[in-house]
């Protein structure tokens, strides 16, 4: 993709092939704008992150941003007119039948990655906090979980880096995969590098019992984890606390060491997506993401919806025929998912998504897939998979914004990259780094956003923003609290897809 076109401020055509241009500030009918070698009058008033039309485009005809169609022109569009919903429509439909055509790997990525302070465990992983962490089998003791952990946390304040709960409403009258789905999740957060120690707490008559989720962690650590059903106890308070101050004591023992980027995995999030989110934050991600794989490193992309009309770009990056056909089938299975609810699956982007300025889900998705950079494809993992090795990972969920970030986590994902350009404060059991899509963003919610991604269209440009995302990453990885963290902003949500007995 070429770089901004610097002739004059105020507009950005991504790709020489485009059709449209995206307004960098708010321009105004009559207003003369230069891109590459084409001066352009406009023809409307275009607002910041709205796209205008470079020349002609006829009725029925492609609109192409990203050098890929968005959809298609519904009216005959002249140049300097402002596209948007009102003349373009999505040209998605049901499953299709893509065809194994990879792509020439990409050349190697330079770049030195920092090191950070990390908490090696036995098993290899790293974590980047050292947290005791309550979970619950069932919404009936979500409350029971929350109690404990406020109260571990007056107790045991300073040993360890936190206790927190993580409850949610599901566990019971719950059938087949749904049920899976959630016992799945529970026992992957059960066995996350950034928890030094996890109690499990049950109540005893619930769908989801003890044992059966027990039994999805072969490979834990019992050292490190205690369970009980709180119909079983006296007290359930007393029982959790004393199971905690055990944990306490063994996770105190563990210590901060010098480890590699690479020793992470990043999770990858955009939400509340604006005009400006496939221009500056996403893309910026994925430099990051081409730095860290190219390192050894992994990087973990899921909203499977959100990647409707560019998961060809994602195919043809496949490291196997294999890694292709799980992607297609994680693609169509989705598809085929809306289509069995009746539901288009283009019903995408939402009401904040189209007042910044993106009009189809085509649209939306070529700006989030940037988030993964040009990376090899190495791994497709079904909800609640954890991930197996380095490379870019696509997992399994839906763009829900707590579903798929709690997802991202129970990969292994031990810090959250989640760009945004309307904002939101929400964050989740590891730190959670919000990226700000535009300057006006991050000066308005200071308490929110961590980086501003705007600078990108600055001086300094996409490799010095770079080098400042990977440092900041670093610095958080090794113990500085994200925003989510002061904010106390950390929870889950589990993905409903069955039925409710």
């Amino acid at each position: 993709m070429s770089n901004v076109d610097h002739e004059l401020p105020g507009v950005w055509r991504i790709d020489p092939q485009d059709d449209v241009a995206t307004a960098l500030r708010p321009l105004a009918a009559g207003e003369r704008v230069m891109v590459g070698d084409a001066e352009i009058t406009l023809a409307a008033d275009i607002a910041k992150g709205h796209k205008l039309a470079l020349h002609p485009i006829a009725a029925g005809a492609p609109v192409r941003k990203y050098g890929w169609p968005i959809g298609i022109a519904t009216a005959v569009i002249g140049p300097g007119e402002h596209v948007h919903s009102h003349n373009v429509k999505t040209g998605l439909d049901a499953e299709l039948d893509y065809q194994y055509q990879p792509d020439p790997p990409s050349p190697a990525v330079a770049g030195d990655l920092p090191t950070f302070q990390g908490y090696r465990r036995p098993d290899g992983r790293v974590g980047t906090r050292n947290e005791i962490w309550v979970l619950c089998t069932v919404g009936c003791v979500a409350n029971t979980a929350r109690l404990i952990a406020e109260e571990g946390n007056r107790r045991f304040a300073g040993r360890v880096d936190g206790v927190h709960a993580f409850p949610h409403p599901f566990g019971c009258s719950q059938l087949g995969d749904d049920l899976d789905h959630t016992r799945s999740v529970l026992a992957a957060l059960a066995q996350h590098p950034n928890a030094g120690g996890v109690l499990l707490v049950g109540l005893g008559c619930e769908s989801n019992q003890l044992d059966r989720l027990l039994a999805e962690m072969p490979h834990r650590d019992a050292a490190r984890l205690r369970a009980f059903a709180a119909q079983k106890v006296g007290d359930e308070l007393e029982e959790g606390l004393a199971a905690v101050e055990e944990l306490v004591a063994i996770a105190e023992g563990d210590h901060r060491e010098a480890c590699l980027l690479s020793d992470l995995v990043l999770g990858l999030k955009c939400g509340g997506s604006d005009g400006f989110s496939g221009l500056t934050a996403n893309p910026l991600l994925g430099r990051v993401t081409d730095r860290l794989t190219a390192g050894g490193g992994t990087a973990v992309l899921t909203e499977i919806p959100e990647i409707f009309g560019a998961e060809e770009l994602l195919m043809r990056r496949a490291a196997s025929r294999e890694v292709f056909d799980d992607l297609v089938g994680v693609v169509n299975g989705f598809k085929r998912y809306f289509l069995d609810h009746n539901q288009p699956v283009h019903e995408n982007p939402s009401p904040g998504n189209k007042a910044g300025g993106i009009t189809t889900l085509e649209e939306k998705s070529l700006g989030a897939v940037q988030k993964g950079g040009r990376a090899t494809v190495t791994q497709v993992l079904p909800y609640g998979g954890r991930v197996s090795g380095p490379g870019l990972a696509l997992l399994e969920a839906p763009g829900n914004d707590a579903v798929s970030c709690t997802a991202l986590v129970a990969s292994g994902a031990t810090l959250l990259l989640f760009t945004t350009g309307r904002g939101t404060p929400l964050g989740f059991p590891v730190p959670t780094l919000k990226i700000a899509t535009n300057s006006d963003l991050a000066s308005r919610k200071p308490r929110w956003i961590d980086f501003d991604a705007g600078t990108v269209l600055g001086a300094g440009g996409m490799e010095a923003a770079t080098d400042r995302l990977l440092d900041l990453i670093a610095v958080t990885a090794s113990g500085v609290p994200a925003r989510n963290e002061t904010n106390g902003e950390r929870e889950i949500a589990l993905w409903k897809s069955g039925v409710t007995l």
